[in-house]
């Protein structure tokens, strides 16, 4: 049944977003015409400091710097307030960071520009010492083509809602053509990508940036509560790695290495993020978070800094007499340098979770992009004939057709269902999590870019548990599921995984992470529709976590 019917309209005007300020002429000598447009935001909070954002649209081209006022409230008094500039140089985005707050405490805050204010925003600061309880919502994978944000309008419902996860793909590069990304359902619902063709330049990447956060229900989840975010491949390209991506092709696109940083400068722009200190390069984006005694949040980097390049079942499986060489493929797979994380964050990260548990904390969390978990592909041929089979592949568009039959011919052979994921860098999974280990953790690990909710047991190659995986599905991005219904995938892959307690491959929301000292509570939740408004929100399932003599348990449905 149904849990909830949202009242978009109440909720926007509730949190301040539905009544945006408009332009205002203003005197001569005094602030240009303004106006926000893009909503207010908060990241990164600490205990004693957060993260403010707003972006200020001139009512007018200018090159002129705008001044802005800002300020965070608890209650009707001002604890902390200020003045900065919206430069041309940052898009005219607005980032401070307001200080000298206390630890677990709610505040509001503002900006304004003349007499032209803001909408107004709403943070918690992490809490020190004590801590009862955490709630998280943890979220990816928002292709604005791909269907309405409601998972955003949601969330942003959620009775508690202490901060949000961001696990990427934020933003997507394609065009606005109906046989790009998504292209058929943002024609569908007049939410085609702006500027319309593949996003390269500066310029391309603001404008991106700008028309997501145009969106009112992805404003009104910032307005509710601080993010935590990281980028996964899409803020830049398609499968990204290292020194390239799919989606880019040197010859006509240029240097990956200009086109990475253009990206991120605009990334760092428009997301409520704090920006790498001590000389670091912008894709520094490790960092952690402590929820007083309950919990540490370490967030990672697995895209840009240290991966190594893909394997591709198309250009690097071999073929013996007609015939996949699978062998072959599975011993450059597990070669042993292969890795995501590179030794530098790994034993960063190994340092926070190593001090996580000599200060006394039940709960080590991995913010992380990609599934961990050991998962073979599924053999479709056990469960449908090979009429049903081909009569489901005639379905799908031409150009795909060719690489789904190759899959499904792979997949009887049990080969991993995603190269993309930490299946496809084994040893470098395994050394993460011999991490773990010598860090005396078993940590929960969050999983977003499958657009599929994933509850895992994570084990090592000798068969010790090392942690749990709770994925995300999509706010709004499609789904293998989607394309292959009324298969069911998500069965399918949890039936033939022995890591695989849960998966569900068409469900589109996000997930709600409780965490208590005793316990750990994943509740994933789903919009009945990004097609249209009104939806409805149910939970899909509610998964826990608890610990005994022997560390934690496997997660058990509730």
């Amino acid at each position: 049944m149904p849990e909830l019917n949202i009242d978009r309209r109440g909720l926007l005007t509730g949190l301040g977003v539905g009544a945006v300020a408009g332009p205002v002429v203003a005197a001569p000598g005094q602030a240009p015409t303004v106006a926000f447009l893009h909503g207010v935001a908060s990241g990164d909070p600490h205990a004693d400091s957060v993260v403010l954002w707003t972006r200020v649209t001139p009512g007018a081209a200018t090159s002129r710097a705008v001044p802005v006022a800002w300020r965070a409230l608890s209650g009707e008094t001002v604890v902390a307030s200020g003045t900065t500039e919206a430069s041309p140089d940052r898009d005219f985005t607005v980032k401070v960071i307001a200080g000298g707050l206390r630890p677990g405490v709610d505040y509001t805050y503002d900006f304004r520009v003349g007499d032209v204010a803001s909408p107004v925003g709403r943070v918690r600061t992490l809490p020190q010492g004590p801590t009862a309880d955490v709630v998280l919502g943890v979220a990816s994978c928002q292709l604005y083509p791909g269907g309405l944000f409601n998972a955003w309008e949601a969330m942003a419902a959620e009775p508690r809602l202490d901060a949000v996860l961001h696990l990427g793909d934020y933003i997507y590069e394609y065009g606005a053509r109906e046989n790009d990304y998504g292209g058929a359902t943002g024609a569908q619902l007049s939410r085609l990508h702006q500027p319309p063709r593949e996003i390269l330049t500066l310029a391309d990447y603001r404008l991106r940036h700008a028309q997501y956060k145009s969106d009112p229900d992805l404003q009104a989840a910032h307005a509710r509560a601080a993010f935590i975010c990281v980028w996964d491949d899409h803020e830049v390209s398609n499968d990204a790695w290292m020194h390239g991506a799919e989606n880019h092709q040197p010859e006509t696109e240029g240097d990956f290495a200009v086109k990475k940083a253009t990206a991120l400068r605009a990334y760092y722009e428009w997301m409520p993020i704090r920006e790498p200190q001590g000389g670091l390069s912008l894709d520094h984006v490790n960092r952690s978070f402590e929820f007083g005694d309950l919990a540490t949040l370490a967030m990672v980097e697995t895209r840009l800094l240290n991966r190594d390049k893909p394997l591709d079942y198309e250009t690097d499986m071999p073929v013996v007499d007609g015939r996949p060489d699978v062998e072959t493929f599975r011993r450059a797979l597990a070669a042993p340098d292969r890795d995501l994380l590179g030794q530098t964050q790994r034993d960063w990260l190994k340092g926070v979770l190593t001090a996580s548990k000599a200060a006394g904390k039940p709960w080590q969390v991995l913010g992380n992009q990609v599934v961990m978990a050991r998962v073979n592909g599924p053999d479709i041929t056990r469960m449908a004939s090979e009429a049903q089979i081909e009569g489901l592949i005639s379905g799908l568009p031409e150009a795909v057709q060719p690489g789904i039959r190759q899959v499904i011919q792979l997949y009887k052979l049990g080969v991993p269902f995603s190269l993309d994921s930490w299946d496809g860098y084994p040893a470098g999974r395994e050394r993460l999590y011999a991490a773990f280990a010598e860090a005396g953790v078993q940590p929960i690990v969050l999983a977003g870019d499958s657009h599929a909710y994933w509850v895992n047991d994570l084990k090592d190659a000798a068969g010790a548990r090392r942690a749990v995986e709770f994925g995300t599905s999509a706010i709004s991005s499609p789904s293998v599921g989607d394309a292959v219904a009324p298969l069911p995938i998500g069965p399918l892959l949890s039936a033939n995984n022995d890591e695989v307690v849960f998966c569900d491959q068409s469900a589109k929301g996000y997930l709600l992470l409780t965490l208590t000292p005793e316990r750990a509570e994943a509740k994933l939740r789903s919009v009945s529709t990004i097609l249209a408004k009104p939806f409805e929100t149910r939970t899909v399932a509610t998964f826990v976590v608890t610990r005994d003599e022997g560390g934690i348990t496997a997660p058990a449905r509730r």
